[in-house]
């Protein structure tokens, strides 16, 4: 939680004097702000407003007072003095940050009433929405800031503790900017989006990571939503297999060409062969239109994981003419038990009539907010859930949040992408599973650092027993092994230099998408095998001693690591 790697700043003891003394000061205060900031998270998620404004009066006494103990004319000059001066300098950084946090940042997030984030009988308050999003903005403001600030402390010459004190402290800011952002955008963009000025219409697509693609799954069935005055309902439903193919090819760019041909723009089921979700619901949208007549606002992605931890919240939901969807049993239902009872259409069917269902029971039944609202962030941090709007202004807002699928164009953090896609022709996926590494190397003379990625493929599939509809066409030339592309995407101005497969030299196609090189293996794997890829990459001029990783939502979430190294500063 926030606040507790703050606790270190008893060092400070070992300055002498005044600044000793108020050092003692600072970090008695810090330490009573950091079990404050932990009994206030707990009160805000359990909704219990009057304990959490108390805690808040107690949080600001402390943080305000910790601030005062490192405002004074002898913190002044110490922060000038020879081995010291950094810290001190680095201590005062983390009280202010915390004093504005507890001042400008948690009154606003006390405030809220979570509950007006998540529907009502049937219905969004769009006014109560748009009456926060000053004060949401706020405390957006406020936290980035203040991240902005901590940033910009240097930490090479800091003593161990202090330097780990900000570095989590720092993490920690990213987190919570990640919630004041989303609940930004939200306040700002929910009410349009729900029809406060009128309808709107969607697709809401249901990704099937059973077929996997890189943005989780092959797309086999959509619903039309339309949206008014904070209200949802489905008007129409269709199948992927039901829009056939497309001669001539949709255009696509010339990156995406080199990479998977015409394909993405032949097939309605291979739209999103990319890992960036615009150019597959732009795409897919265009494909219904050109089908159906019906041109819709923007394209709403989920998967049966994000139907299985909503059904946890709201309870079992009946879908016409099929069993019930209950929490634990909805990822099994859709991408296992389905095969063996249904053809491929009525599959289609049962993915879309069962994603409306959820929707719909989500939208009238009364629920937890704030479990709802725990679910969507869940979901959304694994990319289950992904949205693209066709109204630019929009889309412009959405561009750097998990929500919009995409990876930067610049990375602030040196971030690999590793993306799958079925080359079998079958709905293996459900059985594979899959873990990351990524180590970071040595720092290159030129500014550049190596990293070094793991993949571990694992399949659990039987040897015998699986329906045609599982195996499908069989592309490996085996119906129980797996095949699948992977993508692995350089961080941004980087570039791959080359992979073993089970520790042998593999080939690998290679092209370019957005200023990252990709470069696309084909790992096969026989039922109960494992297979290991290793890549190695280079970033861009950095100085980062960490990277991050962005990978295919699969059935079951991935096992990940990040190995750091110290800066390059250091």
């Amino acid at each position: 939680m926030l606040l507790t790697a703050l606790v270190v700043v008893s060092l400070l003891l070992t300055t002498g004097g005044w600044v000793a003394f108020r050092g003692w000061q600072a970090r008695t205060h810090l330490l009573n702000a950091a079990g404050l900031a932990k009994e206030l998270s707990t009160e805000v998620v359990g909704g219990d407003a009057d304990r959490a404004r108390r805690t808040l009066a107690a949080l600001q006494e402390q943080a305000g007072a910790a601030r005062s103990a490192t405002d004074d004319p002898g913190w002044s000059v110490g922060r000038r003095t020879p081995y010291v001066g950094d810290d001190l300098t680095a201590v005062r950084q983390i009280a202010v940050a915390v004093d504005d946090l507890a001042r400008l940042a948690f009154p606003t997030l006390l405030r809220i009433d979570l509950a007006s984030l998540v529907p009502r009988e049937g219905r969004l308050d769009l006014a109560r929405l748009r009456s926060v999003s000053g004060e949401v903005a706020t405390a957006d403001r406020s936290v980035r800031e203040t991240t902005t600030r901590l940033a910009a402390v240097p930490t090479g010459d800091l003593v161990g503790q202090v330097r780990t004190a900000l570095v989590g402290l720092r993490a920690e800011l990213d987190r919570l900017g990640e919630l004041t952002s989303a609940a930004d955008r939200g306040a700002r963009l929910l009410p349009p989006l729900l029809g406060a000025d009128g309808a709107r219409s969607y697709l809401l697509v249901s990704q099937n990571p059973a077929e996997l693609r890189a943005t989780g799954g092959m797309v086999g069935a959509y619903a039309v939503l339309r949206a008014e005055g904070g209200r949802v309902k489905m008007t129409a439903q269709g199948a992927s297999s039901s829009l056939g193919r497309f001669d001539p090819p949709l255009r696509l760019s010339p990156e995406l060409r080199r990479l998977w041909h015409d394909l993405p723009g032949i097939y309605p089921a291979d739209v999103n062969l990319s890992p960036d979700f615009p150019t597959a619901a732009t795409l897919y949208r265009e494909m219904v239109r050109r089908r159906t007549g019906t041109t819709v606002d923007g394209v709403l992605a989920v998967d049966p994981v994000v139907l299985s931890y909503l059904l946890g919240v709201i309870g079992p939901v009946s879908v016409p003419g099929q069993p019930a969807l209950a929490g634990s049993t909805a990822v099994r239902t859709l991408l296992s038990d389905s095969y063996r009872e249904l053809n491929g259409r009525g599959q289609d069917e049962f993915f879309a009539a069962a994603a409306s269902a959820v929707f719909d029971a989500l939208f009238t039944r009364s629920v937890n907010p704030r479990s709802v609202l725990s679910v969507l962030n869940r979901s959304i941090a694994e990319r289950r859930i992904l949205f693209w709007s066709a109204h630019p202004e929009e889309q412009r807002v959405l561009a750097d949040s998990r929500l919009a699928g995409q990876l930067p164009e610049k990375d602030t953090v040196p971030t690999v992408g590793v993306f799958l896609n079925d080359g079998s022709g079958a709905k293996l996926g459900y059985y594979l599973r899959f873990s990351a590494t990524v180590t970071v190397g040595d720092c290159q003379p030129e500014g550049r650092r190596e990293l070094r990625l793991r993949l571990v493929v694992h399949s659990t599939a039987p040897r015998s027993g699986l329906s045609d509809s599982v195996t499908g066409l069989a592309l490996s030339g085996d119906p129980y092994t797996a095949r699948t592309f992977v993508s692995v995407y350089s961080p941004a101005g980087g570039s791959v230099l080359g992979g073993r497969l089970d520790g042998k030299a593999t080939a690998m196609g290679s092209g370019m998408d957005r200023r990252r090189q990709v470069t696309v293996a084909t790992v096969e794997v026989r039922p109960g095998r494992t297979r290991t890829l290793d890549v190695t990459l280079l970033t861009q001029t950095t100085s980062a001693g960490t990277a991050e990783l962005v990978t295919t939502p699969t059935v079951t979430p991935w096992t990940t690591q990040v190995v750091s190294a110290p800066s390059c500063e250091q």
